[in-house]
């Protein structure tokens, strides 16, 4: 037994599962989940509501796109998710700074989990700019998203053209993601293989969906009404924070297998600018120490 402990500790698949229990995967994506729907969900239906267009697709045609939903599960989250027409005249001051603060904090615990995948401390607290920056990208690269279909139209090669351009983009926005929220300590072709990962999770996560949500989607509206659908999309919430961080932590454990095979020593992350690394024989235990940022070591 020592034998085999000790083999499954040094495989690839070993390797793998300690770092997914290191961050924490599950509790992540369930917080991804949770912060995601309350920032997500509002975002996107107000910048829906602000578009001229007559048919105004925003959130409810992302997770129609995401979860492949048929037309029976389509018309459910349609429905419930649909931008009204005086969204924008019912918005108060309130309601903006609360959608505000949700989306720095959801930003922030997608920047917390790159950092635990990349063995990285906390960063400065003074450049939530960053993160205001990053949210509007994908707020702009979702609602790109879910108008592609009725811009490009439908048809084998104007569906396939929608695939690929939807994959490309993907992966552009994770590996510039990745790099924008650590500052520059994760380049860009190390987080190109995380980012690969993600969006073939995705598309992953997109068939099981289609397989068994969109049926779930169905029988839980006749069950349990509005709240059936909720649920539904928030367990399919998770699943999306799931390969998000899982895609990032593969791409990591990627770089390290091919430096092992080739003999290499795994680098220690460079420290993110405005810090400096304190020596061990000082301070055990603290690695980076803020200069004049207002950080605290970890």
């Amino acid at each position: 037994m020592a034998r085999l402990t000790s083999a499954w500790k040094q495989s690839a698949p070993g390797r793998l599962w300690k770092q997914a229990a290191h961050i924490e995967l599950m509790h992540r994506s369930m917080g991804f989940a949770a912060l995601g729907f309350v920032t997500l969900m509002p975002l996107l239906v107000v910048v829906a509501a602000a578009t001229p267009w007559e048919n105004r697709p925003g959130f409810a045609q992302w997770v129609v796109d995401g979860m492949g939903l048929d037309a029976s599960g389509a018309h459910s989250v349609r429905s419930l998710f649909n931008a009204p027409r005086n969204v924008l005249s019912a918005t108060s001051v309130w309601s903006l700074v609360s959608l505000a603060y949700f989306g720095l904090t959801f930003v922030a615990s997608v920047e917390t989990g790159y950092r635990k995948i990349w063995d990285l401390p906390s960063g400065p607290w003074h450049r939530d700019w960053r993160r205001t920056v990053w949210l509007a990208v994908l707020t702009g690269y979702l609602f790109c998203e879910s108008q592609s279909a009725a811009v490009m139209g439908s048809g084998t090669v104007r569906g396939g053209t929608r695939i690929a351009l939807t994959f490309v983009l993907g992966v552009a926005f994770f590996t510039w993601g990745q790099r924008f929220l650590l500052y520059g300590v994760v380049d860009l072709r190390t987080a190109l293989p995380g980012a690969v990962c993600t969006m073939l999770g995705l598309a992953g996560l997109r068939l099981f969906s289609h397989l068994f949500f969109a049926p779930m989607i169905v029988s839980n509206v006749t069950t349990y009404g509005p709240v059936g659908t909720v649920l539904t999309v928030e367990t399919w919430l998770v699943g999306v924070g799931f390969v998000v961080f899982g895609g990032a932590l593969l791409g990591r454990h990627i770089r390290d297998g091919r430096m092992l095979r080739r003999g290499d020593e795994i680098p220690r992350p460079r420290q993110p600018e405005g810090w400096y690394e304190v020596p061990e024989e000082e301070t055990p235990g603290v690695r980076w120490h803020a200069d004049g940022a207002g950080g605290a070591p970890e």
